[in-house]
C-alpha cells in the first residue's frame, strides 16, 4: 500500500515538473530579453546621442574677404624651374581665427598653383614669378580658396647692362686710340662692345628663389565657407 502510494506521488512530481519547465524556460528567456532590451535601449540611446553631439559640433562658418591667410611652402618654387600650372604645397603658419573661434588650425594643409613664371633674360627680361593659393583641408576635407595673387619681380638690369656694354666700348676704343689712331680706335671699340655685352649677360641674369619654409601671406577675395567643430 505504501509502495504503491509512493509510486503515485512520484510520478505526480514528475508531472508537475514537467508542467512547469515550460513556464520556468518561459521565465528565463523573458528576463534575458528584457535584460537585452534595456541593454540596447541604453546603447541606441547613448550612440545617437554621441552622434547628436558631434553634429551639433560641426557648424559652417563663413571666413569674410580680406582675411590674411599665413603659410610656410613645403618645397621650393623658382621663376627658372616652375612653369605656369604647376602646383605647390603648404602649411598654414597661423590659425585662422572667426569670432573668437578657430576655423582653420595651424598645420593644416594648404595647395596652390604657379600664376606665372618667368626665368630672367640674360639682358633685359627681369624674372617674374606668381602664386595663389587655392585650398586648405580642415578635418580631413579640402575646402577651396579664391585669394589674390602675391607676384615677385627680379630687378630690372638693363642700366646694369648698358653701363657695362658702354664701359667694355669706352674702354676698347680707348685702347684702339692709343694703338692705331682713328682706324685702330673703331676697331677697339667694337671689341671692347662684345666684351662688355659678354659680361652683362654672365652677370645679369638673376632668377627668383623661393626656398622651402618661406613664409607668404595671400589675401582672401571671396568668404570661404568652412565647416568647424567646436
Amino acid at each position: 500500500m505504501n509502495s504503491k502510494l509512493s509510486g503515485t506521488r512520484g510520478r505526480a512530481a514528475q508531472v508537475v515538473l514537467y508542467l512547469s519547465l515550460p513556464l520556468l524556460m518561459a521565465g528565463c528567456s523573458s528576463g534575458a530579453s528584457s535584460a537585452n532590451g534595456n541593454g540596447d535601449a541604453k546603447g541606441s540611446d547613448s550612440s545617437p546621442g554621441i552622434l547628436g553631439r558631434l553634429m551639433e559640433k560641426s557648424t559652417p562658418v563663413t571666413i569674410p574677404a580680406g582675411t590674411q591667410l599665413a603659410v610656410t611652402l613645403e618645397d621650393s618654387v623658382s621663376s627658372a624651374q616652375q612653369r605656369s600650372g604647376d602646383s605647390f604645397s603648404a602649411t598654414v603658419s597661423a590659425p585662422v581665427v572667426v569670432n573668437g573661434k578657430t576655423v582653420i588650425p595651424k598645420g593644416a594643409h594648404a595647395t596652390g598653383h604657379v600664376v606665372e613664371a618667368r626665368a630672367s633674360g640674360h639682358l633685359s627680361t627681369p624674372a617674374r614669378l606668381a602664386l595663389r593659393l587655392d585650398s586648405v583641408e580642415v578635418d580631413g576635407k579640402p575646402y577651396s580658396l579664391e585669394t589674390a595673387t602675391i607676384s615677385f619681380g627680379g630687378p630690372n638690369h638693363n642700366k646694369r647692362n648698358v653701363i657695362a656694354i658702354g664701359g667694355g666700348a669706352g674702354a676698347g676704343a680707348l685702347i684702339g686710340g692709343l694703338a692705331g689712331g682713328g682706324k685702330g680706335a673703331l676697331i677697339g671699340s667694337a671689341v671692347g662692345a662684345g666684351v662688355g655685352t659678354a659680361g652683362a649677360a654672365a652677370t645679369g641674369k638673376k632668377d627668383i628663389q623661393l626656398p622651402s619654409e618661406s613664409a607668404l601671406s595671400f589675401r582672401l577675395v571671396q568668404p570661404a565657407t568652412v565647416q568647424s567643430k567646436g
